[in-house]
This record gives C-alpha cells, sequence and structure tokens, in this order.
C-alpha cells in the first residue's frame, strides 16, 4: 500500500468530522443556550427570506406595473379598512410593506455583510503587517488607526460617500450607491481588526514554532499566512459577528439621512426614512413594520455574537 493511499484511508470522512464538530465545546454550547438558538433561528428566517425574497414575498413593490395609487396608505390587515391581501398595509406608493421590507432586509445583510468581509481582509491583513514587521511599519498603521479613532465611524462613512458623490459623475450615482456604502461602511470599520490581530500577532510572533519557521527559512509572507493567521483569526470571529450588526445599523442610518442606497431598491433605513414622513399623520405601520424588523434583525445577530464570544472564551468552559 503506497504512502498516499494509506493516508487517504486514515483521513476521517465527512460524517466522522461532522459529529465530531457536533459532539464539540461549541456545539453542545449551542444545543444547551436556549437564546443561542432561538437567535439563530431568528436570523436564519430572515436570511431565507431575504435570499428567496422573489418566491417568499406576496407581491413585488418595485414592479410599477402591479403598483395602484388607489392602494395607497392601506392599514394592516387586522384594522378597519385594510385588506387581506396587504397584511402590514401599504406605504404612499402602494407597495406591500410587507413585500417591502423581505426585499428591503435583502439590501441592508447584503451591505452589511459585504462591508464586514471587505473591513475584516483590510483589517486582518494591516493588523498582521504591523504586529509581525514592527518598527516603523507598525508605527505608521497604528498611528492611522489611531487618527481614524478619534472620528464616529458613521462621520468617516458620510464623509466617504460624499467624496465619491463628488468624484463620480451625477448620471453613475444610483448604479455604484451600493459599492460606495459598501466601501464607505467597509473603510470605516477596519481599524478594530487591525487592532486586535496586532495584539494577538505580536504575542504569537515570539512563539516557539514562529521561530523555527524563520530558522529553517521559511519567507515573513508564508508565516503570517500559514501559521499566524490561524491562531489569530478566533477574535476576529466574534468581532466579525458582532459587527455585521452595526454594519446593518450605519447603512440604515446613512439610508435614513438620504445618502446610502438609491430610492429605487430601498433598504430597510430607506423604507424607515419614507414612513417617517407620514408617521405624524396617522399611516404609523409604514415606519413601525419596517424599524421592527430592524430591532429584530439586529438583535438576533447582537444575542449571536454575544453567544460565540462566550463559546470561544476559554476561560468560562
Amino acid at each position: 500500500m503506497t504512502g498516499a493511499a494509506s493516508e487517504l484511508l486514515a483521513a476521517p470522512s465527512w460524517k466522522a468530522r461532522l459529529a465530531a464538530a457536533w459532539d464539540g465545546d461549541v456545539a453542545y454550547s449551542f444545543r444547551h443556550s436556549p437564546v443561542a438558538m432561538a437567535s439563530f433561528a431568528v436570523f436564519a428566517v430572515c436570511v431565507l427570506a431575504a435570499l428567496f425574497a422573489p418566491w417568499v414575498a406576496p407581491h413585488n413593490p418595485f414592479d410599477l406595473k402591479t403598483l395602484n395609487l388607489s392602494d395607497s396608505r392601506l392599514p394592516p390587515a387586522w384594522i378597519d379598512g385594510g385588506r387581506a391581501m396587504f397584511l402590514l398595509g401599504t406605504d404612499d406608493q402602494g407597495r406591500d410593506v410587507l413585500s417591502a421590507i423581505v426585499f428591503g432586509a435583502r439590501i441592508s445583510l447584503l451591505v452589511g455583510l459585504a462591508s464586514v468581509a471587505f473591513a475584516l481582509v483590510l483589517g486582518v491583513a494591516l493588523g498582521l503587517l504591523a504586529g509581525y514587521a514592527g518598527g516603523r511599519t507598525d508605527a505608521l498603521i497604528m498611528r492611522v488607526a489611531d487618527v481614524q479613532l478619534s472620528f464616529p465611524a458613521i462621520l468617516i462613512a458620510l464623509l466617504i460617500d460624499g467624496v465619491a458623490r463628488v468624484a463620480l459623475p451625477r448620471d453613475a450615482h444610483d448604479q455604484v450607491a451600493l459599492y460606495v456604502l459598501v466601501l464607505a461602511i467597509g473603510l470605516s470599520n477596519w481599524v478594530q481588526y487591525a487592532r486586535t490581530v496586532r495584539g494577538s500577532t505580536m504575542v504569537e510572533k515570539n512563539k516557539e514554532y514562529i521561530q523555527a519557521a524563520r530558522v529553517i527559512g521559511v519567507a515573513p509572507l508564508p508565516i503570517m499566512a500559514r501559521h499566524l493567521l490561524p491562531n489569530v483569526l478566533g477574535p476576529v470571529l466574534v468581532l466579525a459577528t458582532i459587527n455585521i450588526a452595526t454594519a446593518i445599523l450605519t447603512e440604515a442610518t446613512l439610508s435614513f439621512l438620504g445618502v446610502g442606497v438609491p430610492p429605487t431598491e430601498p433598504s430597510l433605513g430607506t423604507l424607515i426614512r419614507i414612513g417617517n414622513e407620514f408617521l405624524f399623520s396617522g399611516e404609523w405601520w409604514i415606519t413601525i413594520f419596517p424599524g421592527a424588523a430592524l430591532v429584530i434583525l439586529v438583535l438576533s445577530i447582537n444575542l449571536l455574537g454575544d453567544w460565540l464570544r462566550d463559546a470561544l472564551n476559554p476561560r468560562l468552559r
């Protein structure tokens, strides 16, 4: 039997790996945490509804052919004047509020996940470089991070969004608005990842396995990618989970202020801004239901992040 064949036979199957993961500490903590399971169930429902919005939503709120202004500002179905086909009522354009929430959650989740992924990649790369290289490289990156920390994240996002709107042609604003929003939120949140990874890297780089890799001539880039990165990702994953909720709230704030996604592709923040104009005229459902959906989504992510932080903390085991 060749060495490759023996290694293949010795390698555990995917069923064995799945069983080992299910019996692990994190899975055990998840199974014995009602809050974590309930939060995950709510978050999974939100994600699935957003992914399959064209099939889940009762109506397509962005199909102008199906909109009727005579159906505008209808109350929820259980209130006098409401219709069963519009469970949560309609907005000023006659769009079904429930369908708008489902489609809006898709935009909010997309922006939140994409901006966190961008901030994570940028922050981890700069944190590894600063922690491993040290010296002037570390000082330069950390001073830039310190300067950025002196400004609120929402202010930095507004600044980047404003610069992009001035630099780009007016006709291209709507086409690139989503990318600019992801870039703005990502650039305003990379510092947390960089500082976390830098601290972990400075601890890990002095350990024996890193010293051994240096002695045998491994280049700095493979050392950072193969040896340091897997050992500093634990806190980063917890931070990223919690920051998804922060990114969604930042996107909602920017859209509420009118500098987020275009009105033709409204997110939850845009729906709240539109409904806010009719809140004091009695059409409370136009803004209350999107606001409640945003709160439920963010709360479920925060609770999952809190559970993950505790589950990965060896001191609490």
